[in-house]
């Protein structure tokens, strides 16, 4: 049986509107992001979804709260969906180690985790939602270490092909998961 898995980045924050690598801080939708978050919203209320999950960090928090205020859709937090833990450059320009993400896939960043700790924590995650939730139809809320993660895992990608690709926003990406495969990986 299988689980089919739609992605949404959280919406934007006044942080990625000042380029700052929020990274494990909560962060804050800025004006327009609210607005996007109540597109979401609009997007997905009706979309078949049989639940919510969310990164814990408060923008992804409060994207998931201005999407689904007022549905009947239950929202669950997660702290596996965080952000990966940039450490020492958590809140700082994104400009000062984006440029450099590659070297962290298996190497954690000074004080934080690696790219492959996020892969991990998301396959732990994905695998009790493989268990719980089969059949249905879930959205998930996160970061963009998250969308990597889902990228490798359900997408067949390697994560050197998408760590240092740059981010395009989208309005939503669609996975279908296989909990047989996803033990294969």
């Amino acid at each position: 049986m299988t689980v089919a898995i739609v992605y949404e980045t959280h919406a934007i924050t006044e942080d990625n509107e000042n380029g700052i690598a929020t990274g494990r801080l909560p962060g804050r939708l800025s004006e327009q992001g609210r607005a996007v978050a109540a597109e979401l919203g609009e997007r997905r209320r009706h979309d078949g979804l049989a639940a919510v999950f969310t990164s814990d960090l408060a923008r992804a928090v409060e994207t998931a709260q201005i999407a689904f205020a007022g549905s009947k859709i239950p929202v669950h937090q997660d702290k596996r969906l965080r952000e990966c833990d940039y450490g020492q450059f958590n809140g700082l320009p994104v400009a000062d180690f984006l440029e450099s993400r590659s070297r962290y896939i298996d190497r954690a960043f000074t004080g934080g985790q690696s790219y492959r700790q996020v892969v991990e924590a998301t396959r732990e995650f994905l695998s009790e939602l493989a268990a719980d939730w089969e059949g249905a139809r879930l959205l998930i809320i996160a970061h963009s270490a998250n969308r990597y993660a889902l990228q490798v895992l359900l997408g067949g990608a390697a994560i050197e092909d998408v760590d240092d690709a740059p981010f395009a926003w989208r309005p939503g990406w669609e996975f279908v998961l296989d909990a047989g495969a996803l033990r294969l990986r």
